[in-house]
């Protein structure tokens, strides 16, 4: 696949063009966007390496709910915000804390899914109203779809609803969630079925993922034993071509998150006393701007033209170029920072450890195709 490409100046390997530094959003000026800027300043930026070293808590999952983070994309019955500003919310999020970014983010996307599917129904069940009002909080079961038919989660017809059945790859937050998104597939019919699943008796760890970056997301693998969904927790049913086709489009593009941990590392380049530190930032703050700009853009054209592959090589060189910069900042840092910045008390290696995650996170086999073949030039 080429990944070659040009877009307002921008190659994929060389992102030198543009002069001036990231512009200011809009949306810096909502009130939700200034709220959650405060508490990200206050509360998770200062503690980002004990949440490391300790976890994700139930006590900060309760701030979160209060902030009205658990609802932000949830349609206006529920209290939640339209998608204007979420964006910037995202890079707060992602910048001050990676691992409460991870766990909250997941059940955001859901709210937000779950959103879509309440226009099409009349009435919801307990379990997604519970989640669209911030009651609760969703992880995310659904990436092993990927590995279909040699790794997922097997969904079976029965009376009323579907058995799961399998080993959940990747689950982040476990212990806080009160219930899982999972992507399952009846395989005689390569039908996938995503379904609300609530935590209990048959939901298990099945092992701790012993990570080295994202190391206080809590994430396990996970066991469904035979676990009964009704039909009422649907949340939709399609065919396999049609997620893998959904899934290009969640897969290929650069996300607020990189902008995120982009910014808090530019930041962190910029406040060092050392002149050539600060002309690295000086050097970089104008290139990632230039990629925010351009995958935002792009994401945005997908998105209108119905998603899929839509300009797939000039996405998937925009998520390489993204990517990179966080690699090259990142190793900055460290240098900057010599042997301290290996130590577990600076944040030097966890930023360094945090891009190495987004190298590899939704990494479907045309984004690592992309990936490698920009390295291998």
């Amino acid at each position: 696949m080429a990944i070659q490409r040009k877009r307002n100046g921008m190659e994929a390997g060389n992102t030198t063009a543009p002069t001036s530094a990231q512009a200011v959003s809009p949306s810096d000026d909502h009130p939700f966007v200034r709220k959650v800027r405060d508490y990200a300043e206050r509360t998770l930026r200062p503690t980002a390496l004990q949440t490391e070293r300790e976890g994700v808590t139930a006590g900060r999952i309760q701030e979160l709910r209060e902030l009205g983070l658990l609802n932000h994309l949830a349609p206006d019955g529920y209290g939640g915000l339209d998608r204007n500003a979420d964006r910037r919310v995202q890079e707060i999020m992602a910048g001050a804390c990676f691992n409460t970014w991870l766990v909250w983010a997941q059940h955001a996307s859901l709210t937000a899914r779950l959103a879509e599917s309440a226009k099409a129904r009349k009435t919801l069940p307990d379990l997604a109203r519970k989640a669209l009002a911030g009651k609760i909080l969703l992880g995310a079961g659904v990436s092993d779809v990927r590995s279909f038919p040699t790794r997922y989660i097997e969904a079976t017809r029965t009376d009323g609803g579907w058995i799961f059945s399998g080993t959940i790859s990747w689950v982040s937050g476990w212990g806080l969630s009160s219930a899982l998104s999972v992507a399952a597939v009846e395989k005689p019919t390569e039908t996938v079925v995503t379904a609300l699943v609530e935590v209990g008796e048959r939901t298990r760890a099945a092992a701790h993922l012993d990570l080295a970056a994202v190391a206080g997301s809590r994430t396990e693998r996970v066991i469904l034993d035979d676990v009964f969904v009704p039909d009422e927790h649907v949340i939709s049913q399609q065919t396999l071509e049609q997620t893998r086709f959904n899934d290009i489009g969640i897969a290929s593009d650069a996300r607020s998150h990189h902008f995120g941990l982009a910014e808090t590392v530019l930041r962190e380049l910029e406040e060092a006393p050392d002149p050539l530190v600060q002309a690295v930032a000086a050097t970089w703050r104008p290139r990632v701007a230039r990629i925010r700009k351009t995958a935002y853009a792009l994401s945005d054209e997908a998105a209108a033209a119905g998603g899929g592959p839509y300009q797939l090589g000039e996405r998937l060189a925009t998520k390489v170029a993204s990517g990179e910069a966080l690699a090259t900042l990142t190793r900055a840092l460290v240098v900057a920072r010599a042997g301290r910045g290996l130590s577990d008390g600076d944040t030097a290696q966890l930023h360094a450890r945090s891009a190495l995650f987004v190298l590899v996170q939704g990494q479907s086999a045309d984004v690592r195709r992309a990936q490698l073949t920009h390295l291998a030039r």
